[in-house]
């Protein structure tokens, strides 16, 4: 347990049974009336973001989320296995889990595993990883000057546009967060 007095960002809170962790918050302390505190909450899993408003000094309660640097293993089928890089222990997480983060996971990445309760919450990536470009078709001749995209497959199966003038085999590095086209790698 602690107060809203207590806040800080990144401080996960357990509201109803929901993980929500604090992105932003400010003390008020208006002319009239008590102090509050307003604060910018995420939930762990969704994403989703709300605003909420606590009056100074309420009791909140706090989830203890250990952020742990993991080693991905392998994909079973369904989950996916992570090894703690501590530890050695293995740890299994769900495909649903990990979602959209599994189109940029090549064995032996490095990443964080938010654990609570010895349940994993989500897996966080690097913010860019090199990948090689498994698959795409051709450019064609004279449309290298127009700045134009195409669809390209990448070693982990994920698809993401990449410019013209990339072809098959090439490493090119990739911004986990949106699937974004960052520019080759040379070998």
């Amino acid at each position: 347990m602690a107060t809203t007095n207590d806040l800080k960002n990144g401080l996960v809170l357990n509201l109803d049974g929901q993980l929500w962790s604090v992105v932003n918050f400010q003390h008020v302390k208006p002319g009239k009336g008590g102090a509050f505190v307003r604060t910018t909450l995420k939930h762990v899993l969704s994403g989703k973001v709300v605003d909420k408003t606590f009056n100074a000094g309420t009791k909140v309660d706090t989830a203890t989320v250990d952020r742990r640097t993991m080693t991905y293993l392998y994909n079973d089928g369904t989950d996916f296995v992570f090894m703690d890089s501590d530890t050695f222990d293995q740890i299994t997480v769900p495909s649903e889990i990990v979602g959209n983060a599994a189109g940029f996971l090549l064995e032996n990445t490095e990443v964080q595993v938010a654990v609570h309760e010895e349940a994993p919450l989500y897996v966080e990536l690097p913010t860019s990883v090199e990948l090689v470009v498994q698959h795409t078709d051709p450019g064609l001749q004279g449309d290298r000057s127009t700045g134009g995209t195409k669809p390209a497959t990448l070693e982990t199966g994920a698809e993401i546009q990449v410019p013209l003038f990339l072809t098959t085999g090439e490493k090119v590095k990739v911004d986990t967060r949106d699937g974004r086209y960052l520019g080759r790698v040379s070998s």
